[in-house]
């Protein structure tokens, strides 16, 4: 769809100037170039801060750290999720309840305070914030991943799967997998976007 194509293009523009800031930014990340809070002008188009820094190339160059952090920690919850829900749908009354006692646990605590309690034991470091977010968000993915396997797991090929001997890795990566993509794909874009909220939201509370 047009609006579709027009979100693509949005993200590949930041994408670019992510990839190659260092080309596109007018000024290095840190450097000194005028005096403090300088207002907008044909030099720096959106002034400078509070030590004169441009704040144009701050943002070109913040956007770099932003989209990582938020395309790595994706990646990460949704492995994570998706194998664990995936896992509860075919496992097993004993392992799907388990698992899903364990997300209603981490999901009953406001996931904002969670995150700063989680990184105030364990450092604020880039790599702490990855796993600590991926671990967390990794709950909202179980929770989809379970609901279309669950869908899944009764179907006629998967029960064929299951007859002949199929082992559960096999119909979770052959025969359930496949079919949960559309809805895990829409879900990636979202929890994509949540990611940027929730590292701006932990920047914002230092």
């Amino acid at each position: 769809s047009l609006s579709a194509w027009i979100g693509i293009l949005i993200i590949a523009i930041f994408l670019i100037i992510a990839i190659f800031a260092d080309w596109i930014a007018p000024f290095p990340e840190e450097e000194t170039v005028s005096a403090t809070w300088d207002p907008p002008s044909a030099d720096y188009l959106l002034g400078t801060d509070n030590i004169g820094r441009d704040m144009l190339s701050r943002l070109i160059f913040g956007a770099r750290m932003t989209i990582g952090v938020a395309l790595v920690t994706t990646i990460l919850s949704f492995i994570l999720g998706t194998v664990t829900g995936f896992l509860a749908a075919v496992g097993g009354q004993v392992i799907d309840q388990a698992l899903s006692r364990l997300v209603d646990v981490m999901l009953s605590i406001p996931l904002l305070i969670f995150a700063l309690i989680i990184l105030s034991m364990f450092g604020s470091s880039i790599p702490t914030l990855i796993i600590t977010i991926a671990v967390l968000d990794s709950t909202r993915v179980f929770r989809l991943s379970r609901a279309v396997a669950m869908n899944l797991v009764v179907m006629e090929y998967v029960e064929v799967a299951r007859l002949r001997g199929e082992g559960l890795w096999w119909v979770m990566r052959r025969e359930i997998l496949p079919n949960a993509l559309p809805p895990m794909i829409s879900e990636f874009g979202l929890r994509f976007c949540f990611n940027f909220l929730f590292v701006a939201g932990l920047s914002f509370l230092g």
